[in-house]
């Protein structure tokens, strides 16, 4: 298959997977949506149903992405504005309506500006960059992605927050390898991929990892270097087989196959092909199982297995009608000629060959369309209408000559843009050793050599005033981790205390009321068993165990507050306790209520720090 085509065809295809996304939790978020008053939460709300609905229930997200940036405005929340505007962005590219997308990401990107939020202006610049690719303008797509790499270049990266703002920066990297890749200039998309992987891995998400890599491998074939593909494949296929991503996992599969035809291992490619089809046809994958068997098809027309090749072209074709893909149908047509010629079936190779010809020139494809003229050429040869496969031939060499030359310049633009690229560079790093060279020389009057002697004294004196504070730190230091681990030692030891003493404090009440119902000193039993009770009760006990919890986790308690205002004293006990990673029965002993009251009591404090079900309540705890 045309490397362009099968690039093309794997970009195109992605919104496709969108599709499977998981909407089981969408009715209870509506539900929660309906009772909630109209703040910045509820803003929230309607963003995370609408990321869901864009691609179940197209229409139904975009009533609820204009009560968003509607609710947005009324409450004067910009930010919440400017991801409606996002969303409705998203909206219209799905239905393939890119101008009005470009207009909702712009205005998503001057409103994320005036505030200030980095994060939003990197994503709507993406997919900018992303919706003028589809519109084959480059030029405007090159100029957005651009936009994010200045602003990460010229970012503080010690900053925290500058950081986390440029957390995707290689999904811009990634995005801008892919608009190379549809301009066909695979060597500047090879360079962005890598960056790409460089950052997904500073990320160390193995999916993005195993995309940049998936990607590499698309560029690496293309390229013809099919050995490096491969080795990009296998790891990105490793990762979609863990993670059970089925729809990756067929794209990765045919990148695969790829390779191995590249490397004339035909009879791999086969079985990896088979594998890829079982997958895609369990999945409803159409275009990517008729992708697969034309492939199939190729390598089995390469071992000269006629028969195999011929029923697999007629099932990529017989896929490819059922989901208007006619490119591709020509492709197929094109190789079905070319098989025919093969066999001598001269008037079936003359059919599909001129239904070829017609797709592809009606659909602008002069790849296929040069193909196509080559093929009935050779079939108009053999049957001695030579004056037909003359006119072919010449036809299909105007179309190479065409081809060469427009590669020609992409090649030399390409290079144009490396070399340019380096040049700002060497300026760059010129400008520096002048500006070094100049502070040099500037340095050797009497004067600044005084002040290079004064600065150097006070350097060394600064040195040993920093040696000196620094070891009484490090004794001082040593000092409070003792003295920590010592009162951490000693609020274990209490509480486990606390938890034995009412264990047997329990244990001895359970037995007394034992001997009251076989005794008649009623009165002394009932009288062992208040004692018990107060001391059970006891709250010093509980205070001298408080005092120690706050030395060791000091601020607990209040933090704790702050974050979550609706617990009361008697969920902060338990929320200590969880600090200490104890068990439920020690905690239950502590707190002198059943295993089950432990329980209920975990239920009532998720519900009030609103985890959902997927949280965990001792990993919140343990962060506070």
């Amino acid at each position: 298959m045309n490397k362009y085509l099968l690039v093309i065809s794997i970009l195109l295809s992605l919104p496709q997977y969108l599709l499977a996304q998981n909407t089981k939790k969408v009715d209870s978020l509506i539900e929660v949506y309906k009772t909630k008053p109209k703040d910045t939460s509820k803003v929230k709300l309607i963003n995370s149903i609408v990321q869901i609905q864009l691609y179940n229930d197209p229409e139904q997200a975009k009533s609820f992405i204009k009560e968003m940036i509607s609710l947005s405005k009324e409450i004067n929340y910009i930010k919440g504005e400017a991801q409606g505007y996002y969303r409705l962005a998203g909206y219209y590219y799905n239905q393939d309506k890119i101008d009005s997308a470009l207009v909702n990401y712009k205005t998503s990107s001057g409103l994320h500006k005036s505030i200030n939020n980095i994060m939003g202006v990197v994503s709507s610049n993406a997919q900018l960059g992303l919706a003028y690719g589809r519109k084959k303008e480059f030029d405007s797509a090159l100029f957005y992605l651009n936009e994010n790499i200045k602003l990460y270049n010229n970012s503080d990266q010690t900053n925290e927050s500058v950081r986390s703002s440029f957390k995707f920066i290689g999904s811009t990297f990634h995005t801008l390898a892919d608009t190379y890749i549809m301009m066909g200039s695979f060597n500047l998309a090879l360079k962005e991929e890598l960056k790409a992987l460089y950052h997904y891995e500073k990320m160390g998400d193995s999916l993005y990892i195993a995309d940049a890599k998936n990607s590499l491998a698309s560029i690496e074939n293309a390229l013809g270097n099919h050995q490096k593909g491969l080795e990009y494949i296998n790891a990105a296929l490793k990762t979609y087989e863990d993670n059970k991503d089925v729809f990756f996992q067929t794209l990765a599969i045919i990148n695969k196959g790829v390779s191995l035809q590249g490397l004339k291992r035909y009879e791999e490619s086969i079985k990896n092909y088979k594998q890829g089809i079982l997958i895609a046809n369990s999945n409803n994958y159409k275009g990517r199982e008729a992708l697969l068997w034309s492939n199939m098809g190729n390598s089995y027309f390469e071992l000269t297995n006629y028969d195999k090749a011929k029923e697999s072209y007629w099932k990529s074709v017989s896929l490819y009608k059922s989901t208007n893909y006619n490119l591709e149908i020509s492709s197929c047509y094109n190789n079905l000629g070319k098989l025919y010629n093969k066999t001598k079936q001269l008037d079936s190779a003359l059919y599909y060959l001129n239904n070829a010809i017609i797709i592809a020139d009606t659909t602008n494809a002069p790849s296929v369309l040069g193909n196509g003229y080559k093929h009935r050429s050779e079939t108009y040869k053999q049957l001695k209408n030579y004056k037909q496969s003359l006119t072919d031939y010449e036809n299909y060499s105007k179309l190479k000559d065409s081809l060469f030359t427009k590669e020609k310049v992409k090649q030399i633009e390409e290079l144009r843009t490396i070399h340019e690229t380096e040049k700002k560079a060497q300026k760059i790093q010129i400008q520096k050793n002048e500006i070094d060279l100049l502070t040099t020389k500037g340095k050797v009057n009497n004067l600044q050599r005084l002040m290079l002697g004064l600065g150097l004294f006070l350097a060394l004196l600064g040195l040993y005033i920093f040696y000196q504070r620094n070891k009484q730190n490090k004794l001082l230091n040593e000092k409070v981790k003792a003295d920590l681990e010592h009162k951490t030692k000693e609020l274990t030891t209490h509480a486990l205390h606390l938890a034995k003493k009412n264990e047997v404090l329990n244990d001895l009440k359970t037995k007394a009321k034992a001997f009251k119902e076989d005794s008649n000193s009623n009165k002394g039993f009932q009288t062992l068993i208040q004692t018990i009770n107060f001391d059970l009760q006891d709250d010093n006990n509980w205070e001298n165990f408080s005092k120690y919890f706050e030395e060791v986790h000091k601020g607990f308690n209040k933090k704790a507050k702050e974050k979550f205002p609706n617990i009361t004293p008697n969920d902060l006990r338990l929320m200590a306790l969880l600090k200490m990673n104890l068990t439920s029965k020690e905690m239950a002993n502590i707190l002198n209520i059943s295993n089950e009251g432990i329980k209920k009591a975990r239920q009532r404090l998720r519900k009030k720090m609103g985890l959902s079900s997927n949280d965990s309540l001792e990993a919140v705890v343990i962060t506070i």
